[in-house]
């Protein structure tokens, strides 16, 4: 009877050090298509939800509650045959410590989403080839997933996700497809990868660590303190504005933060807002009403 007990505590200790990284929630959306067969699209759905969140993406362990929080949304704005014409949105969190709260790290929605997909199609990562536009975007995806979420809890901690992504870039170049080359305009996701990699942007990195690890994590134990240093991590952007104006991801990470950073100056101890809104005004005028109703 024990050593059943134990085998079963040390299945169950097994199978919570090996979770995969991702708790994904993928959905596929075709009402704009208007297909009354709409087994396809569930077919879709289930498979990218098995592939997203049962493949097995980095070497490293991470136990059940240390898995990513994220979901993906795919609109298919045109279906026929096997070729899908869609748009993805990806949106992931992490927790913030002492609390039951998960910030928003990343919200991004890619228009140039288009594949080949045939019901019950195998959907499987090849790092070394690029065999499928569906299977690389949803990669590519994923390592930029878990690269911002792991440089929200180390300086620069997401570099080797990255890189893989990056790699998807790279072997996807050749490919017809849109949205990988860089000569095919801004807000790309070589651009997206080649910025979070580039020394250019080093204080969006340092920013994200500042502002999730120092700051949203004492605000439960120590709100004016936290505050103080959200906001420091924020004048961060002025120097990147500066070198670099209406950078790509200046815009990706106010368009996941404006509630958030709103919400956080409007309660509690005040910092120096005047200040703070000077300073948000400078670095993301597109969020400028946002701004506007930041109480104090």
């Amino acid at each position: 009877m024990h050593k059943t007990l134990l085998s079963i505590f040390l299945l169950f200790i097994s199978l919570s050090i090996s979770a995969q990284e991702l708790n994904c929630v993928v959905t596929v959306n075709s009402d704009q298509v208007g297909q009354t067969n709409q087994q396809i699209f569930k077919t879709l759905e289930r498979s990218l939800n098995d592939f997203v969140n049962k493949s097995k993406w980095t070497n490293r362990v991470y136990r059940e509650n240390e898995r990513v929080n994220a979901r993906m949304f795919i609109t298919v704005t045109q279906y026929e045959s096997d070729r899908f014409e869609a748009n993805i949105q990806i949106q992931s969190s992490r927790p913030v410590f002492n609390t039951s709260y998960e910030s928003p790290v990343f919200n991004y929605k890619d228009d140039a989403f288009n594949f080949q997909y045939q019901e019950f199609q195998p959907l499987v990562y090849n790092p070394n080839s690029f065999d499928s536009n569906l299977v690389a975007v949803i990669s590519y995806y994923v390592y930029v997933v878990l690269g911002l979420d792991a440089d929200t809890f180390s300086l620069e901690g997401g570099n080797d996700f990255y890189r893989r992504a990056q790699n998807i870039v790279t072997q996807a170049q050749s490919s017809n497809y849109s949205g990988w080359s860089q000569e095919t305009g801004q807000r790309t996701r070589f651009e997206l990868v080649d910025n979070l990699l580039s020394n250019s942007f080093r204080e969006y990195r340092i920013a994200m660590y500042n502002y999730h690890r120092k700051g949203l994590d004492i605000l439960a134990d120590n709100n004016s303190t936290g505050k103080q240093i959200v906001a420091g991590s924020l004048r961060l952007f002025e120097t990147l504005v500066q070198r670099r104006p209406n950078a790509f991801l200046i815009q990706t990470f106010f368009d996941a933060k404006s509630e958030e950073i709103q919400n956080i100056f409007s309660d509690g101890p005040t910092v120096d807002v005047v200040k703070l809104k000077e300073t948000l005004n400078k670095v993301a005028p597109f969020y400028s009403n946002t701004w506007n109703e930041i109480k104090y």
